[in-house]
């Protein structure tokens, strides 16, 4: 059974938005910090975007910074990813993860998680 299912993505042009939902089930999730990363073809998976358990402490990467945004609704065990003016560069297979360290982003990780949600597509083209 899935413990993380993400959705949301699809085909977007150039400057349009997304947001991207992850859903977990099974485990307490709103002990868990949810890092977002992202992955393109032939490229090594990087680190997007973090946010504590409490929702109080979030992290972006450079590429990201005043585009994106996540944000959490542990009531319905819920992470978003906004995504704003979207770039072709933006294209990636897209995927949460918990991290048991819940009040911790001050590293954007893509290791070391007890739990991964399968990806959801995003592609930016026109």
């Amino acid at each position: 059974q899935l413990q993380l299912v993400e959705s949301g993505g699809g085909l977007v042009q150039p400057g349009g938005s997304l947001r991207l939902s992850c859903v977990a089930s099974l485990f307490a999730s709103d002990y868990y910090a949810i890092h977002w990363s992202r992955q393109a073809p032939g490229k090594e998976r990087e680190g997007v975007a973090c946010i504590s358990s409490s929702g109080g402490s979030t992290n972006y990467a450079d590429s990201v910074k005043g585009r994106f945004t996540i944000s959490r609704d542990n009531a319905k065990k819920t992470v978003y990813l906004q995504m704003n003016s979207l770039k072709p560069e933006d294209t990636a297979d897209y995927y949460c993860a918990a991290h048991p360290d819940g009040g911790d982003c001050t590293f954007l990780r893509t290791s070391g998680m007890d739990y991964w949600g399968k990806g959801t597509l995003v592609t930016v083209s026109s």
